[in-house]
């Protein structure tokens, strides 16, 4: 079931939160103890940068929501406990940024995520 105070993880849903102007919809996609990995040119495979719980998360998200740039959802595939979905932006410089996550879920939350991110330099 999916209410606005409590939305379970959906491609709609994604789609919603991703596009919005603030963080608010993703940050509730999240379970309290979520897990993200964030893979780039800064931090590499061997040493990701590794946000754990909600509220870290949260924070970084909201300062990409911060940021005077467009987010949109080009594909989301769910398949049972697991998901994966590719997000682009563009600053209005034109820079864009890249992104491609695997999700895993458990009662429509996601509790692990491994991003991997490129930008034009």
């Amino acid at each position: 079931m999916t209410t606005a105070a409590h939305p379970v993880f959906g491609a709609d849903t994604l789609r919603r939160g991703i596009k919005a102007d603030t963080s608010a919809t993703l940050v509730s996609l999240y379970a309290d103890d979520a897990e993200l990995r964030i893979v780039d040119r800064n931090t590499q495979p061997s040493h990701p940068k590794v946000l754990h719980g909600r509220d870290e998360i949260a924070a970084m998200l909201d300062d990409v929501y911060s940021r005077d740039m467009t987010h949109s959802l080009e594909a989301c595939v769910v398949q049972g406990d697991h998901a994966a979905y590719c997000e682009s932006c563009r600053y209005p410089d034109g820079v864009r940024v890249l992104s491609e996550s695997m999700l895993t879920l458990r009662d429509g939350k996601i509790t692990g995520q491994v991003m991997i991110q490129a930008w034009d330099e």
